[in-house]
């Protein structure tokens, strides 16, 4: 550990990020003023970990996945699973390359949040539990209950407790921190660019603009599903991932359930994708190349914090709640 900072945390979170220049996203980036955390993690939990830095154009992420803030009871009827710790190691590209064409995230992590948590946007959940029938259970949506707490989040069978969804514990936290509202900067996806939270500038462009929440641009489908053994049959409800539909400008966010606007760290603005509160809560493609320890889940690299035990790679769950 002579080239990093080790950060072990008692009572608080510490986030340090070292950065680097020669790039056009980094030379605007000012999120080193905002990670300094002070969350008291749960007391049944052990403590939180994360660092970051910058080298080779490459932000590193190291973490252990214990979350920096109270928890829903895990095992739960929906969610037998117990968080434990991890051995993330996601690396993130500093100049985020636009993909010729939208990079799905399937069973990947879609990015991971600043406090250590991924960000997942789908589930291991499947119509008749056949995945080739393409019909994939909505996290979300009220419908199936998969045994998320009230950060929309809930745990792999291998202990990794992830977010499908605004993280609403941790985000009241960060505003009771400040006295200003502010589009809050929630963490990275795998392709590069930020994550924020719902709230942004009306004016993507100005922020002296009203703040507001930004809306996504995908409705339910109209009619019903086709019945067996094509489909589940029913109407489009929201039951599943393939119920909703993209709109263009229906909404403020674009296909990728993000924009170009200006943020508190962009001040002359960047691409960002947007957590909302209703479909596609997280995106469920990249705009850009993501990296692939974000579709290994971080477990690429064993070079992260030292763990208690062994981190274990994710295995498709037999009963709810596994993904």
């Amino acid at each position: 550990m002579n080239n990093y900072l080790f950060i072990a945390i008692i009572t608080t979170i510490n986030i340090v990020l070292f950065h680097s220049t020669g790039s056009r996203l980094a030379a605007q980036d000012r999120v080193r003023n905002d990670r300094f955390f002070e969350i008291t993690p749960s007391p049944s939990l052990p403590n939180p970990q994360v660092r970051m830095t910058i080298k080779d154009n490459i932000r590193h992420i190291y973490a252990n996945g214990i979350p920096n803030h109270p928890t829903g009871q895990f095992p739960n009827r929906r969610n037998p699973n117990t968080i434990s710790e991890q051995q993330y190691h996601f690396m993130i590209p500093l100049n985020p390359i636009v993909s010729s064409t939208p990079q799905p995230v399937g069973m990947a992590f879609f990015g991971i949040a600043n406090n250590g948590i991924p960000f997942e946007s789908g589930t291991n959940e499947w119509w008749q539990g056949n995945r080739q029938s393409g019909w994939r259970i909505e996290a979300d949506t009220g419908f199936t209950d998969l045994g998320l707490d009230m950060n929309r989040a809930h745990v792999q069978p291998n202990g990794a407790y992830h977010y499908h969804g605004i993280p609403r514990t941790w985000l009241k936290e960060l505003d009771r921190q400040s006295s200003v509202k502010i589009p809050r900067h929630l963490g990275w996806a795998a392709d590069g660019y930020p994550i924020y939270n719902q709230l942004g500038y009306s004016n993507p462009m100005n922020s002296q603009s009203k703040l507001k929440l930004l809306q996504p641009s995908y409705q339910l489908k109209t009619g019903t599903r086709p019945d067996a053994p094509d489909g589940p049959g029913g109407l489009f409800d929201g039951r599943y991932e393939q119920d909703f539909i993209y709109i263009a400008e229906s909404g403020d966010l674009d296909k990728f359930n993000g924009r170009f606007g200006v943020t508190p760290q962009f001040p002359q603005g960047t691409y960002y994708y947007v957590v909302t509160d209703t479909f596609p809560n997280v995106s469920r493609d990249w705009k850009g190349v993501p990296d692939k320890s974000f579709k290994t889940k971080g477990s690429s690299s064993r070079r992260g914090p030292p763990p208690r035990r062994p981190g274990h790679r994710p295995r498709p769950s037999r009963h709810r709640g596994g993904y």
